[in-house]
């Protein structure tokens, strides 16, 4: 368990904190490229990390982010108007570029020092990977975008979308670094004697094998982004069936089922405030476009996608309480919720919009995301001490893969990561040829 003074270092980003702080070192997603896809287009409401921001996309198709107060007398600036390589305020014409310049002040006498030290605040923004990045921290220097594969392979073989979830960051993270939770949560009813569950993004022997042992054994190795774990459980007489997750600095998290060949799976989890998130979810394809029969597949929900309505909220939410079926949970699944991934979003935010980590009982299952919380802390800490993180300048360090593997017993997880993925850290040094 955590004390209390370290879950609130762990689960608070907004200005000012030492989390908030981190993040700040970082680049993160605020929107879907998606979200502004014409110049001139609709400004897009941003809050990240408690800051209450607007992104438009400019007459020459830049993306601008800048605060949503005009610093005027206050007025939202989504209401503005998206014209002529600016955002114009509409209660008094005070127009402002992506770069947070004042480019026009209609009311204000010319010649006034008003019109040259003016401006409002702007955060650099790039697109990578169908989204739209920012960086909130200092601008003395800047490193690139996080190199994940998502962003390298062609759009014909990604997809990306998005999803509110009203919790905090840190628990979404720790749902996916439990593999022991896969047992239970994501099963069919104890009752039933198949194997195969449709709301399983895994075949019948794979499911049958993480039924039987819901306490996988835990392999954790650091890595220059983060770390890598694998779980092995015994496929019988295949050998060990290892599923292995990539964590990345400082809140990218990945699917673990996939074998070469099939889809890869990836999230990168931003803070809203400290009772909500945003979970960028990506799939993607190295050897292959995904076509239209796949996409449709990941709108309808699959895999770490929810099924969402309007504005990205997924359809089954805690306002309708998952939609929770209490004869299906009797009778066909564990918990009577429709989609894996919606499965996932009820569990966690069960915990409450801030889990008390002080009430905790933790079990060896959880060494993943002891780790977790360790190195999150540890980072915060050591940034507040001043010690700038070098992880953000580690780019193409970011280009790794989540999936599963079958081994020998007795084969050590590096050995296992070297078969998988050709690097003891599941690195890839070069995309499938196109």
């Amino acid at each position: 368990m955590l004390s209390a003074a370290e879950n609130e270092l762990l689960t608070q980003t907004d200005v000012g904190t030492g989390m908030g702080s981190y993040f700040r070192r970082f680049w993160q997603p605020v929107a879907l490229s998606e979200e502004l896809p014409d110049p001139d287009g609709s400004p897009v409401r941003v809050t990240i990390m408690g800051e209450d921001l607007v992104a438009f996309r400019d007459t020459e198709g830049s993306i601008g982010l800048i605060s949503r107060r005009c610093p005027h007398r206050g007025a939202d600036l989504f209401y503005g108007r998206n014209e002529e390589c600016g955002l114009r305020c509409v209660y008094h014409g005070w127009k402002f570029d992506v770069s947070g310049n004042a480019v026009e002040l209609p009311n204000v006498v010319p010649g006034v020092p008003l019109h040259d030290n003016v401006r409002v605040t702007a955060y650099p923004t790039r697109e990578f990977g169908d989204m739209v990045w920012a960086w909130l921290g200092p601008t003395s220097d800047i490193p690139e975008v996080p190199q994940l594969e998502v962003g390298l392979v062609t759009p014909e073989r990604r997809y990306v979308t998005k999803q509110l979830i009203e919790c905090n960051w840190a628990q979404v993270m720790e749902g996916d670094l439990d593999a022991s939770h896969f047992s239970f949560l994501h099963m069919p009813a104890p009752s039933v004697v198949a194997d195969d569950n449709p709301v399983a993004p895994v075949d019948s022997r794979r499911l049958r094998w993480i039924r039987k042992n819901p306490i996988p054994d835990c392999h954790i190795l650091d890595h220059d982004t983060g770390f890598v774990i694998g779980w092995a459980r015994s496929a019988e007489s295949e050998g060990i069936y290892w599923r292995v997750c990539q964590f990345m600095l400082p809140a990218h998290g990945s699917g673990l089922s996939a074998l070469p060949g099939e889809t890869y799976f990836g999230f990168t989890v931003v803070p809203i405030t400290d009772r909500a998130c945003w979970i960028y979810t990506y799939a993607w394809n190295p050897e292959r476009d995904i076509g239209p029969e796949e996409r449709e597949k990941y709108r309808n929900g699959f895999g770490l996608i929810s099924e969402l309505g309007p504005d990205y909220v997924p359809l089954r939410n805690r306002s309708n309480d998952f939609e929770i079926d209490r004869q299906v949970q009797k009778t066909e699944t564990f918990t009577g919720v429709k989609g894996f991934a919606e499965q996932d979003l009820m569990i966690q935010q069960s915990q409450g919009y801030i889990v008390d980590r002080t009430r905790e009982n933790l079990a060896a299952s959880d060494a993943a995301v002891v780790k977790f919380r360790r190195t999150l802390l540890e980072a915060a800490k050591s940034l507040a001490d001043g010690k700038e993180p070098e992880t953000p300048w580690r780019t193409e360090a970011y280009h790794r893969r989540p999936g599963s593997h079958f081994a020998a017993e007795g084969t050590e997880f590096e050995d296992v990561l070297i078969e998988r993925f050709g690097h003891p850290r599941g690195e890839i040094s070069s995309l499938a040829a196109e």
